[in-house]
């Protein structure tokens, strides 16, 4: 087998190695399914309550789209302030970091005091979970332009704005997917927790329901669902930044 075909495999068989160990160890040793379901049951739970799930399901996916664009337009644009000025980043990114150092978990009774339930905290959350990663790496891809070339870009009669736009902003894109990636599975955590303390929907509604019930499998199929949707768009952030900044992965991209 050809290292690219193992490569592009090797996600799906070490998935499927630990469902089946995970199957043998749960019917081997008759653990029970309230303490810890097997991926059978948990399939089966996914099946008897497909339309229950996909309700809330939905409701997660858009409520932690909307926060995930907020925090995209907010951490672009604070990336950008911090990034081209060094008395901004000197100033702002301090207290950025020790923003981001608070537990979001903390804001959730607060927002609901502001908001009420429902979907107003879920979005804040998303948005404050993730807009961190995605600020710091546009104001890192801009603060660490190379001197000498903004130097030479100068003499040539680039002006600062011309720098940071033309240049500072296409070198930061690699960046900028990358805190994609990390910044959509951090925004669908901020949403999960948010609706399990303040929502009457969505995964973290259904997961607070199904662990009252004693009904694990339908807990664990929720958790199932938040993981697939979160690999679903870091997937596709990941097909974008191959197709628009391969320039900045041509070392890697050797057959």
């Amino acid at each position: 087998m050809k290292p690219k075909t193992i490569e592009r495999w090797s996600p799906w068989l070490l998935l499927i190695a630990t469902l089946a160990i995970w199957e043998i160890i749960c019917q081997g040793f008759g653990v029970s399914e309230f303490i810890f379901p097997s991926p059978s049951r948990i399939a089966q739970q996914m099946i008897e309550y497909h339309e229950v799930i996909a309700g809330h399901a939905w409701r997660t996916y858009w409520v932690t789209m909307v926060g995930f664009g907020i925090a995209i337009v907010v951490g672009v644009l604070l990336g950008f302030v911090i990034g081209s000025s060094r008395v901004a980043y000197a100033a702002v990114y301090p207290l950025m970091t020790a923003f981001n150092a608070l537990p979001k978990a903390a804001f959730v009774p607060i927002l609901v005091v502001w908001f009420g339930i429902g979907a107003g905290p879920a979005i804040l959350t998303a948005f404050l979970i993730s807009f961190f990663p995605i600020m710091v790496n546009i104001a890192t891809g801009l603060a660490t332009l190379e001197p000498e070339l903004e130097d030479v870009l100068r003499v040539l009669g680039a002006k600062r704005w011309d720098v940071l736009t033309k240049v500072g902003l296409p070198r930061s894109m690699p960046y900028f997917f990358g805190s994609l990636k990390v910044a959509i599975t951090l925004a669908f955590v901020g949403t999960t927790v948010s609706e399990m303390t303040a929502s009457n929907e969505g995964i973290g509604y259904l997961l607070i329901s199904a662990g009252s019930a004693m009904q694990m499998g339908l807990a664990f199929a929720g958790l199932v669902v938040v993981g697939a949707m979160a690999m679903v768009m870091y997937e596709l952030f990941d097909y974008v930044e191959r197709h628009t900044t391969a320039w900045a992965h041509r070392g890697s991209q050797n057959s």
